[in-house]
Order: C-alpha cells, then sequence, then structure tokens
C-alpha cells in the first residue's frame, strides 16, 4: 500500500478527520492480552488507587497507538508514517462502566517538510475527560 493522499493536496493547516475512540476495561484486558503489559495499574482499581492513580488507567503505548489511527486513517496506509512520537502528559483513566472513557484526537498539517520525499509534519491533541492526555504528538508522513 501507499498514502492515498497526495502531498500536492495538502497545506499547512490541513485538518484531519477527528475520531474519537471508546475505551473501556475490557478494552484494556484485551490490550494486555495482545501486549503482554499486565500491570495491575490497567486492570486491578484496588491496586490502582493504592499507589495514588484515581482508578484504573489505560496502557499508555495504547493511547498512543489510537491517536496514530487518526494519521494512518488519513493517510491510507500504516506505513506512511515514518517517525512518531509522543509525551504522556495525563493518564486516561477508566471507569468501570459500559461507557469507561474517551480518547477524542485531532491533526492538523503543521509543516510541508521536504517536497522530493513527499513528507509532513502532523501535530495531534489528543484529550479524555477535557484534559490533554499527550503532549509533543507528532507524526512525520510521506504521502502520495
Amino acid at each position: 500500500m501507499t498514502a492515498t493522499v497526495a502531498y500536492a493536496d495538502v497545506e499547512t493547516g490541513t485538518e484531519l478527520p477527528a475520531a474519537t475512540f471508546p475505551v473501556t476495561r475490557e478494552t484494556l484486558v484485551r490490550y494486555a492480552g495482545a501486549s503482554g503489559d499486565f500491570n495491575p495499574i490497567h486492570w486491578n482499581e484496588k491496586f490502582a488507587r493504592e499507589v495514588g492513580l484515581p482508578d484504573v488507567i489505560a496502557h499508555g503505548m495504547f493511547t498512543m497507538a489510537e491517536a496514530a489511527r487518526v494519521v494512518t486513517d488519513w493517510a491510507g496506509d500504516p506505513a506512511a508514517v515514518v517517525e512518531y512520537g509522543v509525551r504522556f502528559t495525563k493518564p486516561v483513566v477508566v471507569p468501570n462502566d459500559e461507557t469507561g472513557a474517551l480518547i477524542e484526537v485531532t491533526g492538523t498539517v503543521a509543516a510541508k517538510l521536504d517536497d522530493e520525499a513527499r513528507t509532513v509534519r502532523v501535530d495531534l491533541t489528543a484529550r479524555s475527560a477535557g484534559q490533554k492526555v499527550l503532549g509533543m504528538a507528532r507524526a512525520v508522513v510521506r504521502l502520495a
């Protein structure tokens, strides 16, 4: 696959389609099984509270991956992302109910980096419960 978005069609300031990702305790258990990260802060409410957290929290790498989906869905190809990094600023707190939590992600093309390589930098904002959960979330994307 190659990216479906053309470099020539993108300008600085182009907004990516926003997305909201639900996260429940079941989601966290499934992610723990897939990732091998069985830290009890991600599934044991009593333990999470004992270590000073408000409740069970989502895996940082899970949160990071959900934010990246906005970029890969927009680009049309996961391999189009050539660099990606974030800083974890706040945890995604996941209550033990049917609703769980929501991760809301927006993205904007912040810069066209290299005309020859057709790369752009996308800045992402990820929020949950009204708080920014990722900082310095940036992806370099190679477009068609």
